[in-house]
């Protein structure tokens, strides 16, 4: 196919990568922190192991951008009362799907965009803590 299609692979294994290890490490900032650097270098590692500097670049950039997108993610739900191990084990399957779906010519790219597009969109729409029925409950 040529390299733009082995950079998108690579670019989507490194998204994927990011994905699974937000959703296991994500629950606190140094977490995050270290979902994203393990993210980068399982993208570098990949695209290094398999291709070239080009796929390692694109592997790494897409680590970075699938834990951070997903570390949103995996906050919110948190915040809203998920527990960790069921977000951990959502998230990282979505993770896996995300790394399978690189194999389709231009996905990787696209994972790449979209992930942290949605996490933004998701932040934006999260409310505060509303009432709820303790509304209705006044003296």
């Amino acid at each position: 196919m040529g390299a733009w299609y082995t950079i998108g692979v690579c670019v989507g294994i490194g998204v994927g990568a990011g994905v699974l290890l937000a959703g296991l490490l994500a629950a606190s900032r140094a977490g995050i922190a270290v979902a994203v650097v393990l993210a980068a270098a399982v993208g570098v590692a990949v695209g290094l192991g398999f291709f070239d500097w080009e796929e390692a670049l694109g592997g790494g950039l897409g680590g970075v951008l699938g834990a951070l997108g997903a570390a949103g993610i995996v906050q919110g739900t948190l915040r809203r009362g998920g527990t960790r191990g069921g977000t951990a084990a959502v998230v990282g399957l979505a993770g896996v799907g995300v790394a399978a779906l690189a194999f389709v010519p231009v996905v990787g790219y696209l994972e790449a965009v979209v992930i942290p597009v949605l996490a933004v969109r998701l932040r934006r729409r999260e409310g505060g803590r509303h009432a709820g029925l303790r509304i209705l409950a006044r003296d």
